[in-house]
């Protein structure tokens, strides 16, 4: 049994779907940019905002962080609130608190605002840190905000198990050989999860619970 859990925000905890489409589509809109279809906007669900504006501005990075600028201005009005959790999570919480496991969240989120996000939460104490992309986007890879998750809480890889519903999520878990799971409520697939590396996929909570042991 691993000591601590690291679990990803968007599509793991909580469906932000609303907020997070909501702010690039108003982004695009401000820049004057062609609005992009939902199924166009979902993959952008995962990976560090910055990179899936300088991949739609081919590369330019100077358009891509007025977007994000942009982006973070709609969040912090309101787009933060525009989430709801998945059921059964703050039962699956509530139980792994009471178990003694340790808890952080990982994402690729802002840190200010999965923070914010965090402690209008019910069940948002349980978590011993919380670990998002810093301000400036230096750090916003899984590779990264894992390691400094490891060094906040003083673990080793070994003793943590990464919980998440991307492939961003088991490959930076593989990257640091430690176990990962993946989720089928969010916003990726079994196929997408096995490939990066994904131990273990589950459907539910309850059985995510039943597979962390």
């Amino acid at each position: 049994m691993t000591d601590a859990l690291f679990f990803d925000l968007d599509g793991t905890l909580i469906d932000s779907e609303a907020g997070i489409l909501g702010g690039i589509a108003h982004t695009l809109d401000v820049l004057g940019h062609p609005p992009l279809d939902r199924a166009q906007l979902l993959p952008w669900i995962g990976p560090p905002l910055r990179d899936s504006y300088e991949t739609l501005f081919d590369g330019d990075r100077e358009r891509a962080e007025q977007a994000v600028a942009l982006y973070r201005q709609r969040y912090d009005a309101g787009g933060w609130r525009e989430h709801s959790v998945y059921p059964g999570i703050p039962e699956l919480v509530g139980a792994l608190q009471a178990a003694g496991r340790r808890l952080a969240v990982v994402t690729s989120k802002n840190e200010g605002f999965a923070r914010r996000i965090l402690e209008s939460l019910p069940f948002g104490a349980a978590f011993e840190t919380v670990v998002g992309a810093s301000e400036d986007g230096i750090r916003r890879y899984k590779r990264e905000l894992i390691a400094e998750a490891l060094a906040r809480l003083a673990i080793t890889a070994q003793q943590a198990t990464m919980i998440g519903d991307r492939l961003y999520d088991m490959a930076g878990a593989r990257q640091h050989d430690m176990r990962a799971i993946g989720v089928l409520w969010g916003f990726g697939d079994a196929a997408e999860l096995r490939a990066a590396g994904a131990d273990l996929v589950v459907d539910t909570p309850a059985a995510l619970h039943a597979a962390i042991g």
